[in-house]
Protein backbone atom coordinates (compact mmCIF):
# COMPACT_ATOMS: atom_id res chain seq x y z
CA UNK A 1 0.00 0.00 0.00
CA UNK A 2 1.03 3.35 -0.66
CA UNK A 3 1.86 5.84 1.87
CA UNK A 4 -0.59 8.33 1.53
CA UNK A 5 1.47 11.02 3.47
CA UNK A 6 5.37 11.02 3.71
CA UNK A 7 6.94 11.33 7.71
CA UNK A 8 8.67 14.23 6.09
CA UNK A 9 8.48 14.47 2.09
CA UNK A 10 10.88 15.98 0.40
CA UNK A 11 13.28 18.18 2.99
CA UNK A 12 11.59 21.22 3.64
CA UNK A 13 8.87 20.69 1.08
CA UNK A 14 4.93 21.24 2.71
CA UNK A 15 1.60 21.33 0.94
CA UNK A 16 -1.63 23.19 1.72
CA UNK A 17 -4.14 20.34 1.91
CA UNK A 18 -8.33 20.32 2.58
CA UNK A 19 -8.66 18.04 5.57
CA UNK A 20 -11.83 16.10 6.95
CA UNK A 21 -11.82 15.32 10.69
CA UNK A 22 -15.14 14.55 11.42
CA UNK A 23 -18.37 14.84 9.43
CA UNK A 24 -20.16 17.51 9.71
CA UNK A 25 -21.23 21.41 8.38
CA UNK A 26 -18.82 23.16 6.32
CA UNK A 27 -16.66 24.58 8.82
CA UNK A 28 -15.40 21.23 9.47
CA UNK A 29 -13.40 21.31 6.03
CA UNK A 30 -9.79 22.56 7.60
CA UNK A 31 -7.13 23.71 5.73
CA UNK A 32 -4.24 22.29 7.08
CA UNK A 33 -0.14 22.84 5.85
CA UNK A 34 0.83 18.53 5.54
CA UNK A 35 3.85 16.93 4.58
CA UNK A 36 3.85 16.40 0.52
CA UNK A 37 3.04 12.88 0.34
CA UNK A 38 6.12 10.39 -1.45
CA UNK A 39 4.30 7.74 -3.83
CA UNK A 40 5.56 4.20 -3.46
CA UNK A 41 6.20 1.42 -6.32
CA UNK A 42 3.40 1.89 -8.73
CA UNK A 43 2.03 5.14 -7.45
CA UNK A 44 2.71 8.85 -8.86
CA UNK A 45 2.66 12.28 -7.29
CA UNK A 46 0.51 14.88 -9.40
CA UNK A 47 1.37 18.54 -8.26
CA UNK A 48 -2.72 19.49 -8.69
CA UNK A 49 -3.38 22.70 -10.61
CA UNK A 50 -6.75 22.49 -10.18
CA UNK A 51 -9.61 20.28 -8.79
CA UNK A 52 -13.44 19.94 -9.41
CA UNK A 53 -16.31 18.98 -6.65
CA UNK A 54 -18.37 16.05 -6.45
CA UNK A 55 -21.51 15.32 -4.44
CA UNK A 56 -19.42 12.11 -3.43
CA UNK A 57 -17.34 14.62 -1.38
CA UNK A 58 -21.03 16.36 -0.29
CA UNK A 59 -21.93 12.75 1.13
CA UNK A 60 -18.45 12.42 2.74
CA UNK A 61 -18.29 15.12 4.55
CA UNK A 62 -22.26 15.08 5.72
CA UNK A 63 -20.80 11.27 6.96
CA UNK A 64 -23.10 9.66 4.12
CA UNK A 65 -20.65 7.92 2.50
CA UNK A 66 -19.37 4.26 3.25
CA UNK A 67 -15.93 2.97 3.53
CA UNK A 68 -14.25 5.90 4.71
CA UNK A 69 -11.50 6.26 7.01
CA UNK A 70 -11.11 9.51 8.76
CA UNK A 71 -9.27 11.87 8.69
CA UNK A 72 -9.15 12.73 4.82
CA UNK A 73 -7.93 14.56 2.51
CA UNK A 74 -11.41 14.83 0.31
CA UNK A 75 -11.41 14.87 -3.44
CA UNK A 76 -12.18 12.12 -6.29
CA UNK A 77 -10.57 13.51 -8.91
CA UNK A 78 -7.54 16.15 -9.95
CA UNK A 79 -5.96 17.82 -12.76
CA UNK A 80 -2.16 18.62 -12.96
CA UNK A 81 0.91 17.50 -14.12
CA UNK A 82 3.42 14.57 -12.73
CA UNK A 83 5.55 15.22 -10.26
CA UNK A 84 6.88 11.88 -9.56
CA UNK A 85 7.16 8.43 -10.82
CA UNK A 86 9.41 6.36 -9.22
CA UNK A 87 9.00 3.84 -11.65
CA UNK A 88 9.79 6.20 -14.44
CA UNK A 89 7.07 5.36 -16.72
CA UNK A 90 5.17 8.95 -17.11
CA UNK A 91 7.76 11.94 -17.53
CA UNK A 92 7.33 14.92 -14.91
CA UNK A 93 5.53 17.23 -16.36
CA UNK A 94 3.07 15.20 -18.35
CA UNK A 95 -0.09 16.52 -18.11
CA UNK A 96 -2.27 14.20 -16.35
CA UNK A 97 -6.01 13.43 -14.91
CA UNK A 98 -6.88 11.19 -12.04
CA UNK A 99 -10.12 10.09 -10.40
CA UNK A 100 -11.86 7.57 -8.26
CA UNK A 101 -10.75 4.64 -7.14
CA UNK A 102 -10.30 5.35 -3.84
CA UNK A 103 -9.07 9.16 -3.77
CA UNK A 104 -10.41 11.01 -1.19
CA UNK A 105 -12.14 7.59 0.94
CA UNK A 106 -9.59 5.03 1.35
CA UNK A 107 -6.39 7.40 0.90
CA UNK A 108 -6.03 10.85 0.61
CA UNK A 109 -7.56 13.00 -2.32
CA UNK A 110 -7.26 15.86 -5.00
CA UNK A 111 -8.40 18.86 -2.18
CA UNK A 112 -4.32 19.55 -2.18
CA UNK A 113 -1.51 21.04 -3.95
CA UNK A 114 -0.02 17.27 -4.71
CA UNK A 115 -1.50 14.01 -4.35
CA UNK A 116 -0.50 10.25 -4.94
CA UNK A 117 -2.88 7.98 -6.57
CA UNK A 118 -2.12 4.57 -8.26
CA UNK A 119 -0.77 4.95 -11.90
CA UNK A 120 -3.26 3.16 -13.04
CA UNK A 121 -6.10 5.72 -12.99
CA UNK A 122 -3.87 8.42 -14.23
CA UNK A 123 -4.77 9.18 -17.78
CA UNK A 124 -2.01 11.71 -19.63
CA UNK A 125 -3.43 14.34 -21.91
CA UNK A 126 -2.01 17.69 -24.22
CA UNK A 127 -3.68 21.17 -24.28
CA UNK A 128 -3.17 24.70 -23.71
CA UNK A 129 -6.44 25.38 -22.24
CA UNK A 130 -6.58 26.72 -18.84
CA UNK A 131 -6.44 24.61 -16.03
CA UNK A 132 -9.72 25.45 -14.59
CA UNK A 133 -11.34 24.40 -18.00
CA UNK A 134 -9.55 21.31 -17.92
CA UNK A 135 -10.30 20.69 -14.63
CA UNK A 136 -14.01 20.70 -14.87
CA UNK A 137 -14.05 17.53 -16.85
CA UNK A 138 -12.17 14.52 -15.97
CA UNK A 139 -15.19 13.37 -13.28
CA UNK A 140 -17.94 14.76 -15.06
CA UNK A 141 -16.97 13.43 -18.35
CA UNK A 142 -16.22 10.25 -16.94
CA UNK A 143 -19.40 9.18 -15.54
CA UNK A 144 -21.25 11.21 -18.57
CA UNK A 145 -19.73 8.75 -20.89
CA UNK A 146 -20.10 5.73 -18.86
CA UNK A 147 -23.38 6.64 -18.35
CA UNK A 148 -24.56 6.64 -21.93
CA UNK A 149 -22.42 4.28 -23.15
CA UNK A 150 -22.01 1.69 -20.51
CA UNK A 151 -25.09 2.31 -18.96
CA UNK A 152 -28.18 2.91 -21.04
CA UNK A 153 -26.44 2.34 -24.67
CA UNK A 154 -27.33 5.24 -26.49
CA UNK A 155 -27.51 5.90 -30.06
CA UNK A 156 -28.57 8.11 -32.78
CA UNK A 157 -32.30 8.94 -33.22
CA UNK A 158 -32.99 7.87 -29.65
CA UNK A 159 -34.59 10.19 -26.80
CA UNK A 160 -33.25 10.91 -23.49
CA UNK A 161 -34.77 12.18 -20.31
CA UNK A 162 -31.99 13.61 -17.85
CA UNK A 163 -33.56 14.39 -14.40
CA UNK A 164 -31.61 16.83 -13.10
CA UNK A 165 -30.05 18.54 -15.92
CA UNK A 166 -28.51 21.70 -14.49
CA UNK A 167 -26.18 19.85 -12.50
CA UNK A 168 -22.46 19.54 -13.87
CA UNK A 169 -23.31 15.86 -14.61
CA UNK A 170 -26.59 16.90 -16.55
CA UNK A 171 -25.64 19.32 -18.36
CA UNK A 172 -22.21 17.44 -19.67
CA UNK A 173 -24.47 14.70 -20.29
CA UNK A 174 -26.78 16.58 -22.61
CA UNK A 175 -23.96 17.78 -24.48
CA UNK A 176 -22.54 13.96 -24.60
CA UNK A 177 -26.05 12.82 -25.93
CA UNK A 178 -26.73 15.65 -28.23
CA UNK A 179 -23.11 14.93 -29.80
CA UNK A 180 -24.45 11.67 -30.12
CA UNK A 181 -27.46 12.18 -31.96
CA UNK A 182 -30.21 11.88 -29.46
CA UNK A 183 -32.88 14.31 -28.53
CA UNK A 184 -32.91 15.54 -24.93
CA UNK A 185 -35.05 16.10 -23.04
CA UNK A 186 -33.77 17.25 -19.49
CA UNK A 187 -35.26 18.63 -15.78
CA UNK A 188 -34.78 21.49 -13.91
CA UNK A 189 -36.75 22.31 -10.47
CA UNK A 190 -35.97 26.30 -11.05
CA UNK A 191 -38.18 27.93 -13.73
CA UNK A 192 -35.23 30.83 -14.00
CA UNK A 193 -32.68 27.73 -15.12
CA UNK A 194 -34.43 27.01 -17.76
CA UNK A 195 -32.76 29.32 -20.36
CA UNK A 196 -29.70 27.71 -18.93
CA UNK A 197 -30.60 24.18 -20.34
CA UNK A 198 -31.80 25.42 -23.64
CA UNK A 199 -28.35 27.31 -24.23
CA UNK A 200 -26.74 24.38 -24.06
CA UNK A 201 -28.77 22.23 -26.41
CA UNK A 202 -31.49 20.54 -24.43
CA UNK A 203 -34.17 20.11 -27.04
CA UNK A 204 -37.25 19.66 -24.56
CA UNK A 205 -36.28 21.86 -21.06
CA UNK A 206 -38.80 20.66 -18.34
CA UNK A 207 -39.65 22.33 -15.13
CA UNK A 208 -39.81 19.41 -12.78
CA UNK A 209 -42.49 19.56 -9.74
CA UNK A 210 -42.05 15.75 -8.85
CA UNK A 211 -44.32 14.43 -11.82
CA UNK A 212 -42.59 15.10 -15.73
CA UNK A 213 -43.76 12.01 -16.79
CA UNK A 214 -47.25 13.63 -18.02
CA UNK A 215 -44.96 16.50 -19.49
CA UNK A 216 -42.82 13.85 -21.45
CA UNK A 217 -45.99 11.66 -22.68
CA UNK A 218 -47.17 15.08 -23.57
CA UNK A 219 -44.25 15.43 -26.36
CA UNK A 220 -44.03 11.64 -26.51
CA UNK A 221 -47.16 9.25 -26.00
CA UNK A 222 -44.57 6.15 -26.03
CA UNK A 223 -42.00 7.75 -23.38
CA UNK A 224 -38.41 8.51 -24.05
CA UNK A 225 -36.23 5.34 -24.90
CA UNK A 226 -33.82 6.20 -22.14
CA UNK A 227 -33.82 7.96 -18.91
CA UNK A 228 -31.08 9.21 -16.65
CA UNK A 229 -31.84 9.04 -13.15
CA UNK A 230 -29.64 12.25 -11.46
CA UNK A 231 -31.35 13.19 -8.77
CA UNK A 232 -31.97 10.03 -7.01
CA UNK A 233 -35.23 7.50 -5.36
CA UNK A 234 -37.30 10.38 -4.65
CA UNK A 235 -37.83 11.15 -8.51
CA UNK A 236 -36.57 7.80 -10.04
CA UNK A 237 -40.24 6.08 -9.99
CA UNK A 238 -41.36 9.26 -12.02
CA UNK A 239 -38.49 8.83 -13.99
CA UNK A 240 -39.24 5.34 -14.49
CA UNK A 241 -43.01 6.00 -15.99
CA UNK A 242 -41.57 8.47 -18.76
CA UNK A 243 -39.83 5.66 -20.00
CA UNK A 244 -41.21 3.65 -22.76
CA UNK A 245 -41.52 -0.34 -23.46
CA UNK A 246 -38.42 -2.00 -24.03
CA UNK A 247 -36.25 1.09 -22.82
CA UNK A 248 -33.77 1.61 -20.26
CA UNK A 249 -33.19 3.92 -16.88
CA UNK A 250 -29.95 3.99 -15.63
CA UNK A 251 -29.82 5.06 -12.10
CA UNK A 252 -26.15 7.27 -11.63
CA UNK A 253 -26.91 10.44 -9.37
CA UNK A 254 -28.07 11.17 -5.80
CA UNK A 255 -28.79 14.68 -6.26
CA UNK A 256 -30.89 14.55 -3.25
CA UNK A 257 -28.99 12.36 -1.18
CA UNK A 258 -31.07 9.61 -0.91
CA UNK A 259 -29.91 6.38 -3.01
CA UNK A 260 -31.59 3.64 -1.71
CA UNK A 261 -35.52 2.24 -2.15
CA UNK A 262 -36.86 1.30 0.89
CA UNK A 263 -38.80 -2.23 0.85
CA UNK A 264 -37.84 -2.67 -2.89
CA UNK A 265 -40.39 -5.10 -4.64
CA UNK A 266 -39.09 -5.14 -8.53
CA UNK A 267 -42.36 -6.67 -9.54
CA UNK A 268 -44.46 -3.93 -8.30
CA UNK A 269 -41.88 -1.33 -8.41
CA UNK A 270 -41.20 -1.46 -12.19
CA UNK A 271 -43.10 -0.18 -14.61
CA UNK A 272 -43.79 -3.15 -17.48
CA UNK A 273 -40.24 -3.79 -19.80
CA UNK A 274 -38.56 -1.16 -18.55
CA UNK A 275 -35.30 -2.08 -17.65
CA UNK A 276 -33.37 0.03 -14.58
CA UNK A 277 -29.47 -0.37 -14.96
CA UNK A 278 -27.02 1.57 -12.77
CA UNK A 279 -23.39 3.50 -13.34
CA UNK A 280 -20.81 4.12 -11.35
CA UNK A 281 -17.75 4.12 -13.09
CA UNK A 282 -13.97 4.26 -12.80
CA UNK A 283 -11.19 6.18 -14.74
CA UNK A 284 -10.48 3.13 -16.73
CA UNK A 285 -13.80 3.56 -18.48
CA UNK A 286 -12.49 6.94 -19.67
CA UNK A 287 -10.20 5.89 -22.58
CA UNK A 288 -7.40 8.59 -22.73
CA UNK A 289 -8.68 8.99 -26.77
CA UNK A 290 -11.77 10.29 -25.39
CA UNK A 291 -10.56 12.64 -23.30
CA UNK A 292 -7.93 14.29 -25.69
CA UNK A 293 -11.01 14.13 -28.34
CA UNK A 294 -13.25 16.23 -25.81
CA UNK A 295 -10.31 18.35 -24.78
CA UNK A 296 -9.51 19.22 -28.50
CA UNK A 297 -12.92 20.27 -29.24
CA UNK A 298 -13.74 22.52 -26.36
CA UNK A 299 -10.42 23.98 -27.50
CA UNK A 300 -11.80 24.83 -30.86
CA UNK A 301 -15.36 25.52 -29.70
CA UNK A 302 -17.19 22.79 -30.98
CA UNK A 303 -18.04 21.65 -27.50
CA UNK A 304 -19.27 22.49 -24.04
CA UNK A 305 -20.07 21.07 -20.87
CA UNK A 306 -21.38 23.63 -19.25
CA UNK A 307 -20.34 26.61 -17.56
CA UNK A 308 -17.69 26.80 -14.61
CA UNK A 309 -17.44 28.60 -11.37
CA UNK A 310 -13.52 28.71 -9.86
CA UNK A 311 -12.85 29.25 -6.13
CA UNK A 312 -9.59 29.71 -5.05
CA UNK A 313 -8.41 27.07 -2.27
CA UNK A 314 -9.21 28.94 0.79
CA UNK A 315 -12.69 29.68 -0.52
CA UNK A 316 -13.12 25.98 -0.20
CA UNK A 317 -16.14 26.59 2.60
CA UNK A 318 -17.95 28.59 -0.14
CA UNK A 319 -17.81 26.31 -2.80
CA UNK A 320 -18.96 23.07 -0.74
CA UNK A 321 -21.61 25.41 0.54
CA UNK A 322 -22.89 26.58 -3.17
CA UNK A 323 -22.89 23.29 -3.79
CA UNK A 324 -24.58 21.51 -0.86
CA UNK A 325 -27.12 24.81 -1.71
CA UNK A 326 -27.30 24.22 -5.38
CA UNK A 327 -26.38 28.00 -6.06
CA UNK A 328 -24.62 27.20 -9.27
CA UNK A 329 -25.23 25.70 -12.54
CA UNK A 330 -22.81 23.81 -13.93
CA UNK A 331 -18.81 22.55 -12.28
CA UNK A 332 -17.41 23.98 -9.40
CA UNK A 333 -13.82 24.34 -9.55
CA UNK A 334 -10.93 25.02 -7.72
CA UNK A 335 -7.92 26.58 -9.39
CA UNK A 336 -4.77 26.30 -7.43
Amino acid sequence: MARRRSRGGPVGKTMRAVVLEEPGPVDHLKLRVLPVPEPEPGWVRIKVEAFGLNRSELHTRLGLAEGVTLPRVLGIEATGTVDADPDGVLPPGQQVVTMVGGMGRTFDGGYAEYTVVPRSQVIPFTSELPWETVGALPETLQTAYGSLTTGLGLRAGQTLLIRGGTSALGLATAALARDIGATVFATTRKPDRVRVLADHGVDHPLVDDGAVAPLVREILPDGVDRGLELVGTPTLPDTLAATRDQGTVCFTGMLSNQWTVKDFYPIDYLPRGVRLSAYGGASAELPAEVLQRYLDRIATGEFSAGPVHVYALEQIRDAHRDMEEGRRPGKLVVRL
